[in-house]
C-alpha cells in the first residue's frame, strides 16, 4: 500500500480514485479465481454427482417397476417410490448447493433464514393448506392408498395416476386430460387397480325369450372368453351368470360378473360383446328394448292422399 501512495503522489484524485478501484477488483479477481473459484467448482461438482446418483437410482427403480409383469401393486409402489425420491432429492441438494454458494461469496444466509421464518409466520394462516396438502400426502404415502400407475376415482375425478408428490397428484383421465389435485382435497379414494376388477356386464333381453335358454347361452359364451388364449391368463375366476335381475316391462336383465386382473376389464367386455352380439342373432334371441323407449306405430289413414313420389322413386 505504501508503494501504491507513493507511486500515485502527484496524480489527479479522479486518475487515483480510477486505479485505486481497478486495483482492488483486480485484487479481488486474482483472489476469487485463486480460492474460491476452485471451492465453487468443487461445490457444483459434488451436487452434479449427487443429482446423477438420484437419477441412476430412479432409473433403476422404474426399470424394476416395468419388469414386474405378474405384481401390478408392487410396479406401481417403485413407480411412485421412483417420483417422491426425484422430487425430494433435487429439492434438499438443490437448495444446500445454493446455501454453500451464499457462503462462498461471504454473502451470510443466517439472516436470510431468520428473514424467512419471520416472514414465515406472517404467511402462515395463508399457508395452511400446503400445511395439508403434505401432511395429506405423508399419509396417502404410509397408507399405500394409490401409486403412480393406478387408476383412481379421487376429488370427483377419474383417471390414471401420472405422478404423486407430497404437494399434489395428477392423474390422466381417459381423453387425455391431465389434472392437478392438491393433496388436501382428497377426502374420499376409490382405488380400482388393487387386487382385482370385476367386469360388470347387463344384458337385455326380450320377455319372449326363454329365461333357462338365455342363462345357459350366456353361461356358454363368458365361459368361452374365459377359455381363450387371448384372455386365460386375465381371466381370474369362473363367470358368474346371476339370473334374472330386473324386469322392466318386456325388457328383462341378466347381469354377468367376471372377475379379472386389475385394469384388465375392457378387452373382455368387449370380446364378450361381440359374441353375445353374433349369439343371440343365430338363436333368434331378441335383444330387450328400454321401457323408456315407445315405439309406436300409427294406423294408415285410407282416405288420406297418396304421398307424392321421391325423386328415387
Amino acid at each position: 500500500m505504501l508503494h501504491l501512495a507513493t507511486a500515485l503522489q502527484g496524480t489527479p484524485q479522479e486518475e487515483r480514485l480510477s486505479y485505486i478501484v481497478s486495483n482492488q477488483w483486480h485484487q479481488y479477481v486474482v483472489v476469487f479465481v485463486r480460492d474460491k473459484a476452485p471451492q465453487l467448482v468443487a461445490v457444483l461438482i459434488v451436487a452434479f454427482i449427487l443429482l446423477r446418483l438420484v437419477r441412476f437410482f430412479v432409473t433403476r427403480l422404474q426399470r424394476r417397476a416395468a419388469q414386474q409383469v405378474g405384481n401390478f401393486h408392487r410396479a406401481a409402489q417403485m413407480r411412485t417410490m421412483a417420483s417422491i425420491l426425484r422430487a425430494t432429492s433435487f429439492g434438499v441438494i438443490g437448495f444446500l448447493a445454493f446455501l454453500q454458494i451464499l457462503t462462498l461469496f461471504g454473502i451470510p444466509y443466517e439472516p436470510l433464514l431468520a428473514s424467512a421464518g419471520i416472514l414465515g409466520v406472517g404467511i402462515g394462516l395463508g399457508a395452511q393448506s400446503i400445511f395439508k396438502d403434505m401432511l395429506n400426502g405423508i399419509f396417502i404415502l404410509l397408507e399405500d392408498q394409490y401409486n403412480v400407475g393406478e387408476v383412481v376415482a379421487i376429488a370427483g375425478l377419474k383417471g390414471t395416476v401420472e405422478d404423486l408428490s407430497l404437494r399434489s397428484t395428477r392423474l390422466r383421465d381417459g381423453d387425455g386430460t391431465l389434472y392437478v389435485i392438491p393433496n388436501s382435497q382428497i377426502a374420499t379414494v376409490s382405488n380400482q387397480s388393487r387386487d382385482f376388477s370385476v367386469a360388470q356386464l347387463s344384458v337385455s333381453v326380450d320377455a319372449s325369450a326363454n329365461p333357462d335358454h338365455v342363462m345357459d347361452l350366456l353361461r356358454k359364451l363368458a365361459d368361452g372368453v374365459r377359455g381363450d388364449s387371448a384372455f386365460k391368463d386375465v381371466v381370474i375366476s369362473d363367470p358368474e351368470i346371476l339370473g334374472v335381475n330386473e324386469i322392466r316391462g318386456r325388457e328383462v336383465i341378466y347381469p354377468i360378473n367376471i372377475r379379472v386382473r386389475v385394469n384388465q376389464r375392457d378387452g373382455v367386455l368387449r370380446e364378450l360383446r361381440r359374441r353375445i352380439i353374433l349369439a343371440f342373432e343365430k338363436e333368434g334371441i331378441p335383444l330387450g328394448i328400454s321401457s323408456n323407449m315407445l315405439v309406436m306405430q300409427q294406423k294408415a289413414d285410407p282416405t288420406a292422399p297418396p304421398a307424392a313420389p321421391t325423386l328415387g322413386g
